[in-house]
Formats: C-alpha cells, sequence, structure tokens
C-alpha cells in the first residue's frame, strides 16, 4: 500500500465526505468561475493538509469529528488553493502539478480574481457559521505567509540572509499554514487552549522539516519534476548553500555570492556551486537540522495514547523526510 493511502487509511470516511463539501464550498453563479474551480478540483494533489486537520481532530477529539471540522479543513483548503492561483502569476509560472496552471490558461487578470475568490469563499464560510475562533487560526497564517513571501523577496535581492533569518521565512512561508491545519484540527473538536498551541507547534516543526527537505531537492540527483539547481537559478538562498556561506574562507564566500548574483543562468557555474556546498558538508548539516525538526515533532505525539490517529500522523512525520519528491 502506498504511504500516502496508509496514512489516510483511519480518516478515509472523512476524507470522502470532504470532497463532496468542498466542491460544494466552492461553487459560484458565474458559469466561468465554475469551470475554473471544477478545473482546480480536479487536479487536486495529495490533500495533506485536509488529512492534517482530520488526524489530528480525531487524535485530541477522542476519535470524532465535528461538523466544524469539515469547514475548517475547507477553509485551509480554500486559503492554501487561492495561495497557490496567485503564487503562480508572482511567479509567472505556466505548470502546477505537471498542468496547466490557471494563469496560463486563463490568463493572470482572471487568475488574480479567482485566487480572490477563494479567499473570500474560506472567509465567509466561517463567518456564515460563526466559526470566529477558526478564521483566527488561518488569518493570522495567511498574514504570516504574506510577511514570509515578502522578507524573501527582499532578502534575495541582497543575498544577506543569516541562518536565522532563514528560519524565520521558511516558518512564515510555508510552516504556519501546516501549523494552522494542526491547530484547526484540535480547534474544530474544542480541545484546551494548551492543547490547539502544542498541536500548531506540531504542525511548524513539521512544515519546517518539510521546507528543508525541499531544498535538499535543488541538490539530489531525483527526477522530481523540477530540475536541479533551480533555486540557485532563482536567487533562493536555501540552508546548504547558507551554511556553506557562513563556514567557507572569504574568497569562496564572494565566488558564491558572484555566482549566485551575476552567473545564475550559467549551467555549468551552478553545477560548480552545487558540487561546492556538497564537498562544505552543506547538505549533512541541513539533513542533522531536518532530522531535529523531525524528532522534536515525534516528541510532541508521544503525550498521547496509541491510536490509529497517532500512528498516522508519526507514518506523516516520517513521509516528510523520506519522500522522493
Amino acid at each position: 500500500m502506498k504511504i500516502v493511502s496508509q496514512i489516510k487509511l483511519p480518516i478515509e470516511t472523512e476524507m470522502e465526505l470532504f470532497e463532496k463539501k468542498f466542491s460544494g464550498a466552492m461553487s459560484s453563479k458565474v458559469a466561468l468561475l465554475n469551470r475554473i474551480t471544477h478545473y482546480v478540483v480536479n487536479r487536486k494533489g495529495k490533500q495533506m493538509r485536509p488529512m492534517f486537520v482530520f488526524l489530528i481532530a480525531k487524535m485530541t477529539g477522542n476519535g470524532t469529528v465535528e461538523e466544524r471540522t469539515y469547514r475548517g479543513a475547507s477553509v485551509i483548503e480554500l486559503i492554501h488553493t487561492a495561495t497557490l492561483v496567485h503564487d503562480d502569476v508572482v511567479d509567472d509560472s505556466n505548470r502546477r502539478r505537471g498542468f496547466f496552471s490557471i494563469n496560463a490558461l486563463w490568463k493572470n487578470k482572471i487568475a488574480v480574481l479567482v485566487g480572490d475568490y477563494l479567499l473570500s469563499k474560506g472567509l465567509l464560510l466561517s463567518i456564515d457559521h460563526e466559526d470566529f475562533d477558526l478564521l483566527k487560526i488561518i488569518s493570522v497564517a495567511v498574514r504570516e505567509m504574506s510577511e514570509g513571501e515578502l522578507l524573501q523577496i527582499e532578502k534575495a535581492r541582497r543575498l544577506d540572509i543569516t541562518e536565522a533569518i532563514y528560519f524565520d521565512i521558511i516558518r512564515q512561508k510555508t510552516a504556519t499554514l501546516i501549523a494552522a491545519c494542526c491547530a484547526m484540527g484540535a480547534q474544530s473538536v474544542n480541545a484546551p487552549k494548551e492543547e490547539v498551541e502544542a498541536m500548531r507547534e506540531f504542525g511548524e516543526l513539521i512544515g519546517i522539516a518539510f521546507q528543508i527537505k525541499d531544498d535538499l531537492f535543488d541538490y539530489g540527483e531525483e527526477k522530481i519534476g523540477k530540475p536541479t539547481g533551480i533555486d540557485i537559478k532563482e536567487q533562493k538562498m536555501t540552508l546548504p548553500l547558507i551554511y556553506t556561506l557562513n563556514t567557507v574562507p572569504p574568497k569562496d564566500k564572494r565566488w558564491i555570492i558572484n555566482s549566485v548574483k551575476n552567473h545564475n543562468k550559467d549551467k555549468k557555474r551552478v553545477k560548480q556551486v552545487i558540487a561546492f556546498v556538497k564537498d562544505s558538508g552543506g547538505l549533512e548539516y541541513a539533513v542533522s537540522k531536518m532530522k531535529d525538526y523531525q524528532q522534536r515533532a515525534l516528541q510532541i505525539l508521544q503525550e498521547y495514547p496509541k491510536s490509529p490517529y497517532k500512528d498516522s500522523l508519526e507514518l506523516m512525520v516520517n513521509y516528510v523526510i523520506e519522500r522522493k519528491k
């Protein structure tokens, strides 16, 4: 059995019902919007975020979920989809998960408006049912994601990212949404405040490990859908690169910065940078950091008695750092 199917096993019923509810949450009176949202729904990914919501809700809610849990998962997925649509416009990207992106098929203006529509649908889903506690969780995440993206853009211009700033960026950009999923799951079944906070931290730790794993793909040999060295070409400062910059002599540091700034389109030079980072221990350092975050996340789960939901969450934590793409 595939690992994702195994993780999903204890929440299969909930996920099936969620898919129906989620499609309904997207519907509109405008035919063009329905055509586009139908296209989006049919090209869904692994749906890890709703899975986190349901697994956490069942683990903290003694095996049950509420109607609020479905709404919470739908809000997360609507907001997440909105951010992906907007990201493709910002990055001028024509592909998403191997399919054409919305901006490639319907142009930027429509893609921006569709993103806005999905965002407002998510907010209204919470407001209409007075789920203000759930709305607060996702609103904080959206604010942090925007700040993280802008911080990354600001720093990429000068390539002066320290390790502390790097962790700030990935916590806000990537980890904050997974943290929101986990907090949302616990909050949706009215778990105590301390437990909601513990689950938020659990999600944040996994999110950070997830992003470090993504950084490592840039240096790997696996065919993962994005070519090796793409982060360097896009002047993204990732953990292996930051570690190397902070540990090599000034002359090598200047060469790396010059390569990333001025020769990032030169395939041969990018390959040399990748080889240099590997030889300087950048990958080993990033792997050890990733495993540290993984262990801290698993530690939080140890507080809970054995259950199928806890088992699936442990599988999920391990999958995040062992995945091949």
